[in-house]
């Protein structure tokens, strides 16, 4: 089995060493600093789980599609920030023939409808989803580190599709140490993760603080609890559902598990802007803003925080 990872930060890299150490021949597309670190130093995954190092030996890498052999690749995990996705998919469109006939591309990305990119130039049966709610950072460019683990790893389709095709990835990943599972319902799965990202990650940012700091003071607490009603809202309106009947069932669980577990963290997208770079908010709040628009749902607090967001990215 071969496998192409796109996009080499931590869930790249943790994914790439994970699938490695089962057997598949894996090659990363990096950019010029990160490839040069695993051309020199292969990859590892350390962390929770079984650690593993992978020589540089056995993991080629490219930074152009072009130098490419064609008919190489089973499986291509995209594994990238989701500000790239049109850019990527663009890109494998042009560079096709580096996919044998039945291969699946599958987005392991936080946001909602991120297949949306990929779906303009690869039919339905051939673009998966993941929910990854495992934590990777990455220590060194050739690095990654299993911090937080509390869920198996989903696979699925956003387009009900049978993701059945996929066990043989499923069964690789588990094997590696992390619980990785089939699902019929990934969509259930990854507006949970929206309800929770939408509600902590731009507030967090644009306050500076942590996801505890949050729930301490009635303002802020009065605003994700906006962002959670008008996300329920839009689930609904949209024809989706997910783990939970009604917001105040899913604040209960907010409130009393999921912020105090991850008291201390501060979002991926607090830290996009530390380092002035683009966030992923067009996948998170910008996402529910266009099916709100689109099924005729008020999402000004949305909106608001969205705002916020771009007017600070607007200097980047």
């Amino acid at each position: 089995m071969k496998i192409l990872v796109i996009g080499a930060g931590g869930v790249g890299i943790g994914l790439a060493a994970s699938v490695a150490s089962q057997g598949a021949e894996v090659s990363i597309f990096a950019r010029e600093k990160t490839a040069k670190a695993i051309r020199e130093n292969g990859i590892r995954r350390c962390g929770l789980f079984t650690n593993y190092s992978i020589d540089k030996s056995e993991i080629d890498v490219y930074e152009d599609y072009r130098t490419i052999e064609s008919n190489l690749f089973d499986y291509v995990f995209i594994t990238s920030k989701t500000t790239a996705n049109e850019e990527i998919a663009s890109k494998l469109n042009e560079n096709r023939d580096i996919l044998r006939q039945n291969a699946k591309i599958i987005i392991f990305q936080n946001g909602f409808g991120n297949d949306d990119a990929y779906l303009k130039y690869f039919p339905k049966d051939k673009v998966f989803s993941a929910r990854v709610i495992t934590g990777f950072t990455r220590p060194e460019r050739h690095i990654s580190e299993v911090t937080v683990y509390t869920e198996p790893i989903l696979l699925g389709s956003l387009q009900h599709e049978n993701p059945n095709c996929l066990r043989e990835i499923a069964d690789m990943i588990t094997a590696s140490g992390i619980n990785c599972e089939l699902t019929h319902e990934v969509d259930r799965y990854l507006w949970a993760k929206m309800l929770y990202n939408c509600s902590l990650n731009p507030l967090g940012a644009i306050l500076n603080v942590n996801y505890g700091k949050l729930t301490e003071n009635e303002f802020s607490k009065d605003i994700m609890n906006r962002i959670i009603n008008e996300i329920f809202e839009v689930i609904k309106a949209s024809g989706y559902s997910t783990l939970w009947n009604t917001p105040n069932e899913y604040m209960d669980v907010f409130y009393s598990k999921l912020v105090p577990d991850t008291y201390n963290h501060y979002s991926s997208t607090h830290q996009d802007i530390q380092k002035k770079i683009k966030t992923e908010i067009d996948s998170l709040n910008g996402k529910v803003i266009q099916l709100g628009e689109e099924n005729n749902v008020d999402v000004t607090t949305n909106k608001i925080i969205y705002n916020l967001i771009k007017s600070i990215e607007s200097d980047f």
